[in-house]
């Protein structure tokens, strides 16, 4: 059984042939189904009343079991080597990504929203199903996740700490939480205050905010996955893959965190029919150690804002 490096099903024959179909199949459902795996343990958490509990064991479940699946079946073998900054790529999880939102999300949105807007605001269509509850909440975050995101690759102040991210020479599940602090602090800042001001109910939030943590680890995976009509609801790798391009006709597109949905309605949706590059990464200084690339938005040497003359 093999699969050949445009994705195709290899031309095999026997038995070979059959589990070469099933891989193919397999690559469809992935996706779908460690989403919706992810989701339902948010639903037990909930049930249960320890969603925090809940969230981090489906979190870390849902890490070992895609550095599992990089392996066994990559997207692009050259991103499986060392690149020496799994170092820095777990402090930015642990010290600026996970502080911010243990402050911010955890603190702010499950004490303070179940404090004050356990039921729902005055605005908040609280007679509706739960379900669409949450896709209303993951609408509304999404524009200021979309904002944050965009104004990241246009304004040369706020492109210094999202270059930290961008500056990542593979994507794979590790470096997920490759954020610089001030970074991660402005995309919550554009986004959990739009579901106060909606009124949401904690419950929103929790899924809100559990939703974006599982889509965001599956986003940048090195899995060989196929999406089909996802990729137009959802930001998926294959979607992803392309906003960390070099070129910035490409990278400068799909900048949903979840959701497509801006992205198609402001036309910067991106998706040709052929396979993203895997040379990434940014044209400009970044170290690689977590106490340099922390410093490097407040030096004077930059790289360029995307698109620009530099």
């Amino acid at each position: 059984m093999s699969i050949v490096s445009n994705g195709d099903v290899a031309a095999i024959t026997g038995d070979g042939r059959q589990q070469g179909l099933a891989v193919y199949v397999l690559t469809y459902l992935l996706w779908p189904g460690i989403l919706a795996a992810c989701l339902c343990g948010t639903w037990l958490g909930c049930a249960a009343g320890k969603s925090a509990l809940y969230f981090n064991v489906t979190y870390l479940i849902l890490a070992v079991s895609l550095f599992v699946l990089e392996r066994l079946l990559p997207h692009e073998r050259e991103w499986l080597k060392n690149d020496r900054q799994m170092g820095a790529d777990l402090a930015h999880t642990l010290l600026s990504k996970g502080f911010a939102q243990v402050l911010v999300v955890v603190g702010v949105t499950i004490g303070i929203a179940e404090a004050a807007a356990s039921k729902g605001g005055e605005f908040w269509p609280t007679h509706w199903p739960l379900f669409f509850q949450v896709v209303l909440g993951l609408l509304i975050a999404e524009a200021g996740l979309y904002t944050a995101h965009r104004l990241g690759h246009q304004w040369s102040l706020v492109w210094r700490f999202h270059a930290v991210h961008h500056s990542a020479p593979r994507l794979w599940f590790f470096n997920t939480g490759r954020f610089h602090l001030v970074d991660t602090v402005t995309s919550i800042l554009l986004s959990q205050p739009l579901l106060f001001l909606a009124g949401a109910p904690s419950d929103v939030f929790i899924w809100v905010n559990s939703t974006t943590a599982f889509i965001g680890m599956l986003t940048h995976c090195n899995i060989e996955m196929r999406f089909g009509p996802l990729n137009y609801v959802f930001n998926t790798p294959a979607v992803h893959r392309w906003h960390h391009s070099r070129n910035p006709d490409e990278g400068n597109r799909n900048y949903g965190e979840n959701l497509m949905l801006f992205d198609l309605l402001l036309k910067t949706f991106y998706l040709p029919d052929r396979r993203p590059p895997s040379n990434i990464g940014i044209d400009g200084p970044m170290p690689t150690n977590f106490v340099g690339q922390f410093a490097q938005p407040f030096r004077r040497d930059q790289a360029a804002v995307p698109g620009s003359e530099g």
